[in-house]
């Protein structure tokens, strides 16, 4: 889907790899269904999280599993001044997981619609990774993971772009 997080590149377009060296990610196949996984799986994500991307300075913030989700929140950071912000979770539904986001500029003004929200299917799931639609989170320890995303461009191409997150 270009559609997904397309101002990334709009932003920071020179800061993504090619998408034939997009060998972290997965899509989702519409006609399969998503893997059984509960919040568990993924509950090593909870904590803050800090890393450098995107010419910047990224923090996520996950929340530990509570009420069937685990919420997140994301801030770029560059030249002093924060880029973008974006607000999600991971919800169970159906014995598996989903998760969905919405970006907000420095304002605070949505990116997307007022009821839309950027969906994620779960593709896969390892001991260490996760895989979502054309996005993966890469446990490498305890206090370090790596978060691939596909985006797209105004060509129509996509890319791979990598975040790697210290836990803090």
């Amino acid at each position: 889907m270009t559609s997904k997080i397309i101002l990334f590149v709009f932003l920071f377009g020179s800061f993504v790899y090619g998408q034939d060296k997009a060998k972290n990610t997965l899509k989702f196949e519409e006609g399969t269904t998503s893997p059984k996984a509960t919040l568990t799986d993924v509950s090593w994500l909870s904590g803050y999280w800090k890393g450098n991307a995107l010419g910047g300075t990224v923090e996520e913030i996950w929340s530990n599993p509570l009420g069937g989700s685990m919420m997140f929140s994301f801030k770029l950071v560059a030249d002093g001044k924060v880029k973008f912000y974006e607000i999600g979770g991971i919800t169970e539904k159906e014995n598996t997981l989903f998760m969905q986001l919405k970006h907000f500029h420095s304002d605070f003004k949505g990116w997307e619609e007022k009821d839309e929200t950027v969906d994620f299917k779960l593709v896969k799931l390892e001991e260490n990774r996760v895989f979502f639609d054309q996005l993966s989170f890469e446990k490498i320890s305890d206090t370090e993971m790596n978060v691939y995303v596909i985006v797209g461009n105004e060509d129509g191409t996509e890319q791979e772009v990598k975040f790697n997150y210290k836990k803090q």
